[in-house]
């Protein structure tokens, strides 16, 4: 890279781009190699702190030229052109959601801008809460900011859409090749039970001759919603139910929920709180609340300690009863009973080094969670494959999960 001095401005060359910041106000412009404009700022930085709140809103603001065209940011309920409205990452319980509501359960801080042939993708890679307004307000500006963390994007110069995917994937991984069965047809609902439920539907779909390659089973499988446990009265064999079912060319998914059931006799529950790996509010107290359960724990999963103990804990189910994939639920993280649906702020996280509290956190839970499982399995079965399917994710979710539409 090469760095000129000029009179009113600093200029980067590289070999793709050249990035240009003026000295006055610390605005960007970048343009390609033959001086077409990408993307420049429409407004200087602005940062707002309070002494009550500190620093709690940092803003970064382009040009949003009139026939620019923005796609992107994970699953939105809404046209693909994103031009002309605003929308929020933070990952949600969004049961039942409509075309106008936003948050809803993933967080993907990436969009494409596209101008003519010129195309462009920008990752905010902030984990708390961030908003992207695409020219709302037709003023011709498109607006990013968040509440907590810092301001630091990328962009991925194309110019072609393919080329801002391949930067994109560069930066945040890619995903492995799934099993083979999961490309097929997956039947899944709330819920099969008991076993004899499960062996009428699998019949059904032969009987049918209807296609079919998975059976999901949601969490009435379990022992009074304990993750990693069985309903005997349910399900009295489950190691002979799943091999009886991959015979008949089934595979079988199980649902595992971060939320933990408190219960001193309950051997996740006693584990995570002997190795003190639940999540704290800033008080100290163990956070606590109803999900599935009438008193829950949550894993901090931002602690490498809990997701290796997380990914261990999947053994008697994926190596003892034959489970071929876990569909983790619930992971935004989801409390029933509480108008924000989520953790309060002041839960603490270890954030793997960096301690912060759950506005910080918040959209990596999810994906932190399914990180562990999905380590775990490969470490449990080092010659599998593994499937983890995730309502909840990250940028860079796609390295541990499949995610599926939410409820």
């Amino acid at each position: 890279v090469e760095l000129r001095d000029r009179e009113a401005a600093y200029l980067l060359v590289g070999t793709q781009l050249k990035v240009e910041l003026q000295k006055a106000d610390g605005r960007i412009r970048f343009l390609n190699r033959e001086g077409e404009e990408i993307l420049q700022d429409g407004a200087a930085y602005q940062e707002r702190s309070s002494i009550e709140q500190g620093t709690h809103h940092l803003r970064l603001t382009f040009a949003a030229p009139g026939e620019e065209v923005y796609y992107g940011l994970g699953d939105k309920s809404w046209d693909l052109n994103l031009r002309g409205r605003h929308f929020q990452n933070w990952n949600s319980d969004s049961f039942g959601y409509d075309r106008e509501r936003d948050p809803l359960y993933r967080s993907i801080p990436f969009y494409y801008g596209v101008l003519g042939h010129l195309a462009y993708g920008l990752f905010f890679h902030n984990t708390g809460r961030t908003h992207f307004d695409f020219d709302s307000q037709g003023d011709g500006l498109t607006r990013l900011w968040t509440e907590t963390g810092e301001v630091d994007y990328f962009l991925c110069y194309g110019p072609t859409l393919d080329q801002v995917a391949q930067s994109y994937h560069y930066l945040t991984g890619k995903p492995e090749l799934p099993p083979l069965w999961t490309l097929g047809f997956h039947q899944c609902r709330w819920s099969y039970y008991p076993e004899e439920r499960v062996r009428e539907l699998a019949r059904d779909f032969r009987d049918k001759q209807i296609p079919c390659d998975a059976i999901y089973l949601d969490i009435d499988y379990m022992n009074g919603y304990r993750c990693f446990t069985w309903n005997k009265t349910y399900f009295p064999e489950p190691a002979k139910l799943i091999s009886d079912l991959r015979e008949e060319g089934f595979q079988t998914v199980v649902m595992i929920d971060p939320g933990i059931r408190k219960d001193p006799d309950y051997h996740v529950y006693a584990q995570g709180t002997e190795k003190d790996y639940f999540c704290r509010r800033s008080t100290g107290e163990v956070m606590e609340g109803p999900v599935w359960p009438p008193v829950c724990v949550w894993p901090d999963f931002t602690r490498p300690e809990v997701r290796q103990w997380w990914g261990q804990l999947y053994a008697e189910l994926y190596e003892d009863a034959g489970v071929s994939g876990f569909w983790n639920d619930m992971n935004e993280p989801a409390v029933f009973g509480v108008n924000s649906l989520t953790f309060p702020d002041n839960v603490m996280h270890h954030y793997d080094g960096a301690p912060t509290d759950h506005r910080h956190a918040h959209n990596i839970y999810g994906q932190q969670m399914a990180r562990a499982t999905y380590e775990g399995l490969k470490e449990l079965k080092p010659a599998k494959r593994p499937f983890v399917l995730t309502r909840a994710t990250f940028s860079g979710g796609q390295r541990h999960a499949a995610v599926w539409t939410g409820d």
